[in-house]
């Protein structure tokens, strides 16, 4: 059933190489539904190995890599603008705001130059793990979604503070939502969702905060 009125709702991203899994979620008293969840592919099947363009760009030279990953970078950001700009339209219909969207980082280690990362096999699954993040922050942004980022490792740290909850609780409020839901239901839904909830206490809290300085 939709609501009567507008309600807040985020979106939680765990992007892969080639795809994401993409979860929205709204505030149900302490706890969050999940509204929407769904994998965006961000590839074309045609496109030479287009879901690792570091690894196909290693056997390129320098100008060629460069070009690959332009039009792969164009390619893929099209892609998840149009998967995004799909669910924020189903949002939107069933009158559900959305507050913004969080992608889950890995390290957050800053990349060399190009002809470092193809030198090195390690450094370009970095890359590409980087490549996609910021494909999904680069659709965001076109589509005027505020976007933030967290760390996958710091998420568990996060949540117990914001949320006040137990690690535990927390682990079994998400593994009910997927009884709830039925498959898919995975570790990628599991974060993703968990990202999205967080953000939406951040947004409460800055919404507090604002009220109480009035």
């Amino acid at each position: 059933m939709s609501p009567a009125a507008e309600v807040r709702s985020a979106i939680g991203i765990r992007a892969h190489s080639g795809w994401a899994a993409v979860v929205a979620v709204a505030q149900n008293g302490r706890n969050i539904d999940v509204l929407d969840r769904r994998r965006i592919s961000v590839i074309e099947a045609k496109g030479p190995r287009a879901n690792q363009p570091y690894h196909y760009a290693k056997m390129l030279a320098l100008d060629e890599a460069q070009v690959h990953l332009a039009h792969c970078e164009k390619t893929a950001i099209r892609l998840a603008v149009d998967g995004l700009k799909k669910l924020t339209a189903m949002l939107g219909g069933a009158r559900y705001e959305v507050a913004g969207c969080v992608i889950l980082q890995a390290s957050g280690r800053a990349l060399p130059e190009l002809p470092q990362i193809l030198a090195s096999h390690a450094m370009i699954h970095t890359a590409e793990g980087q490549f996609f993040r910021n494909v999904f922050a680069s659709a965001c942004q076109q589509l005027k979604v505020p976007v933030e980022r967290i760390r996958e490792k710091e998420l568990d740290v996060s949540a117990t503070h914001q949320l006040r909850l137990t690690s535990a609780k927390i682990k079994s409020e998400l593994a009910n939502l997927g009884h709830n839901l039925g498959p898919p239901w995975t570790q990628d839904q599991k974060l993703a969702a968990l990202a999205a909830w967080l953000l939406l206490k951040s947004k409460e809290r800055e919404q507090t905060a604002a009220k109480a300085g009035q």
